[in-house]
């Protein structure tokens, strides 16, 4: 079974910064992209960043600049580092990979359960 498991959130005050991680663990033959969503109390889940299994980027343009997705293929990890944040950042931040389970299978996209990130003075 695959899972995703986020850390690295918490409060902190705007203009201060935070690293997320998401770790993929489990049986699976291949991980491709991964990505990070955030979802505020009331509003739709938004894309936040994607990175690819090559380490191409996309961003949100509200993020551009401020945030920067890396991942580490050897360690299954992806994270995401958020600097000069602002209190419209705050949200859980979830994570996604599509994962191949078995060799010549499609990729199925797995969800993690989110961190949350508060961006208060």
């Amino acid at each position: 079974q695959v899972q995703l498991v986020e850390s690295g959130g918490g409060l902190v005050q705007p203009g201060g910064s935070l690293r997320l991680s998401c770790a993929t663990s489990g049986s699976f033959f291949s991980l491709g992209a991964m990505a990070w969503y955030r979802q505020a109390p009331g509003k739709q889940r938004e894309l936040v960043a994607r990175i690819t299994i090559a380490g191409s980027t996309h961003y949100a343009d509200t993020v551009k600049v401020r945030f920067t997705a890396t991942r580490d293929n050897a360690k299954n990890t992806v994270y995401l580092q958020m600097n000069s944040l602002k209190p419209e950042d705050t949200a859980v931040y979830i994570c996604n990979a599509d994962v191949v389970v078995m060799v010549h299978m499609k990729p199925n996209t797995y969800w993690g359960q989110g961190t949350q990130v508060t961006v208060s003075s």
